[in-house]
């Protein structure tokens, strides 16, 4: 189980990073990103003290990685480009933008903002309409297919608009609860549900897993 969208305490988690990533290893995960929620008020701070849990946690153990991420969150997209570029100059291995889901008021154009600045992964983006897809297809951006309650009422509709713009799908828990965290068998339920083959499921374990590659192997 690969899972690059998680909160700890440092943002809406309730759990600690180290054991927020203790859990995932008994759980079976190989890998997991810490991405809380940021905007510029705290950008810095998160990823300075996730950039350490990771730090050690690779250190420690062999059979899990951690990458340190962020989830940007409810920012005007024309700040958008601004703050994943700081991110990635501060140290975050994996960017997020919290997408235009259908039940929270995110701004109209977070999509097509995220997007064009490259981020790594487009978050629940329930609204992402076929432009924005063929959009994502180009620039390398990976729509993500949800476990997260509310936000996987539109798996269905972002596994259709990237099945005909040709766009790379990952699956995500956007954990927040200990409970959240999903095993290998969920994971394939969840995207069956979507409509994904089993072709299209191995194709999202694989995207994951570049982008994890991306940071691990040099």
């Amino acid at each position: 189980m690969i899972d690059l969208h998680t909160h700890s305490l440092f943002s809406d988690g309730v759990l600690l990073p180290s054991e927020l990533i203790q859990r995932a290893r008994k759980k079976g995960y190989e890998a997991i990103a810490i991405t809380d929620h940021v905007d510029i008020s705290n950008i810095d701070f998160v990823i300075k003290r996730i950039r350490k849990v990771c730090k050690d946690t690779n250190r420690a153990y062999k059979d899990i990685k951690c990458l340190c991420g962020v989830e940007i969150t409810h920012v005007a997209p024309v700040l958008v480009a601004g703050l994943v570029k700081m991110a990635r100059a501060l140290g975050a291995q994996v960017v997020l933008l919290h997408g235009e889901t259908s039940v929270e008021p995110v701004e109209i154009g977070s999509n097509k903002a995220a997007i064009l600045a490259k981020v790594d992964i487009l978050a629940h983006p329930g609204k992402i309409t076929e432009e924005d897809a063929i959009l994502a297809a180009k620039n390398g951006v990976c729509l993500e297919i949800t476990s997260r309650f509310g936000h996987n009422i539109t798996n269905g509709h972002v596994a259709m608009m990237a099945r005909k713009a040709g766009a790379k799908l990952v699956f995500n828990t956007d954990t927040h609860l200990p409970e959240n965290l999903c095993d290998n068998q969920s994971r394939d339920t969840i995207l069956l549900s979507a409509g994904l083959n089993k072709n299209e499921i191995q194709s999202a374990i694989n995207n994951s897993l570049e982008l994890v590659k991306k940071v691990f192997v040099k």
